[in-house]
């Protein structure tokens, strides 16, 4: 996989926390993390050389991914009608805030800002003041995740048929779209479903947290009934799904008052467990880099890097053939490292085009 970065400063997200490296400004683990595996070639794509080197990548290329905003890749000449005219089989995916048409095609976007633009931001303020920003970047790994999947559908299409084809991903969209309950309620007539969410408990224990569900299957709320208080179940507020939804208010606290008596959250979890209710400790990240559980998937791989040795990051979220996917390899350690290798083996480049070309600074 090639990543084109802009020669000099390349990806802002290389300025990013943490950086692994003093003196240096360009070596976050973030970026690490999301790139590691990919090749590194930096290109001006504002001259008509750089624009020139993207057609060429584009003749060997499979696909295309851009996430600039729409109409920024058009006057840059590397957008899809440009490169299709090089490679009419191209698997061009344009990933945006917003999408490539409508009102609000031209807004600048970032997960937090989609948050909000996606309703899910009101939904998780629930009882608290104000709505707050999350630490949850789902926008963007969904707005990925689409994309993936639609990248290899049109890849099979391709096989099939031959023919290319040009993706339009919508972070909005994406977020909308993994709403569990709300939209599809609210677009046929019904109601919000925000926080907090009924039959779902986040509870103290002592000096610590437990998170607990009894929804989302009819037999969870009978199996707490039978460990903490079978008469509940008759008591009028509570005796169907919809009364418990709509007097969540006041069935919450007599939860969180019967897992409030356990002595420690080890003993409400394997109480919970043995009726088979689905519940976990709330964990903090160091916690969650501790677990044996991650370290038996191998989920923490560490990938090269040259001033820290090596450096941890996330694996992919899935095994193949009983196989945890690792990164082949690091992060491009300076921006454009790959660029003469790429230049020279895969497109064919002499020598002496490469040296004027970085005499001009073009890569």
């Amino acid at each position: 996989m090639i990543k084109v970065e802009r020669p000099g400063e390349g990806d802002e997200m290389r300025r990013n926390y943490l950086q692994l490296e003093a003196g240096r400004g360009d070596q976050s683990s973030y970026f690490t993390r999301v790139n590691a595996g990919k090749e590194s070639v930096g290109v001006d794509m504002s001259r008509p050389e750089g624009q020139a080197i993207i057609r060429d990548l584009a003749r060997v290329a499979d696909v295309v991914v851009e996430n600039f905003m729409p109409g920024v890749i058009a006057r840059l000449q590397c957008d899809y009608g440009t490169l299709r005219a090089v490679k009419p089989d191209i698997i061009y995916c344009s990933i945006s805030g917003f999408g490539q048409t409508g009102p609000w095609r031209s807004r600048p976007a970032f997960a937090h800002i989609i948050n909000a633009a996606s309703g899910l931001m009101h939904l998780e303020q629930g009882d608290e003041p104000a709505p707050r920003a999350s630490n949850l970047q789902a926008a963007d790994v969904l707005a990925a995740t689409h994309a993936a999947t639609a990248i290899l559908s049109a890849l099979i299409r391709r096989g099939r048929t031959g023919k290319g084809a040009y993706l339009d991903v919508s972070m909005l969209e994406a977020l909308i779209a993994a709403d569990s309950v709300t939209y599809a309620a609210v677009l046929n007539g019904g109601e919000e479903y925000g926080n907090p969410r009924p039959g779902m408990i986040v509870a103290p224990i002592g000096d610590r947290y437990l998170a607990m569900q009894f929804t989302g299957s009819p037999e969870l709320w009978p199996r707490l009934l039978s460990v903490m208080n079978p008469e509940l179940g008759r008591d009028p507020r509570f005796d169907t799904s919809e009364k418990r939804r709509a007097n969540w208010r006041e069935l919450r606290p007599i939860v969180e008052s019967w897992l409030a008596a356990f002595g420690t959250i080890e003993d409400a979890i394997k109480t919970l467990a043995e009726a088979r209710i689905p519940c976990a400790p709330v964990l903090r990240p160091a916690e969650v880099i501790a677990e044996s559980h991650l370290a038996t998937r191998q989920f923490f791989p560490a990938v090269p890097h040259p001033a820290r040795g090596t450096v941890r990051v996330t694996a992919s979220p899935y095994h193949v053939d009983g196989e945890p996917l690792r990164p082949r390899g690091p992060a491009a350690y300076r921006v454009g490292e790959h660029t003469r290798a790429v230049l020279g083996d895969l497109l064919g480049y002499p020598a002496e085009r490469i040296a004027e070309l970085l005499r001009t600074r073009v890569i």
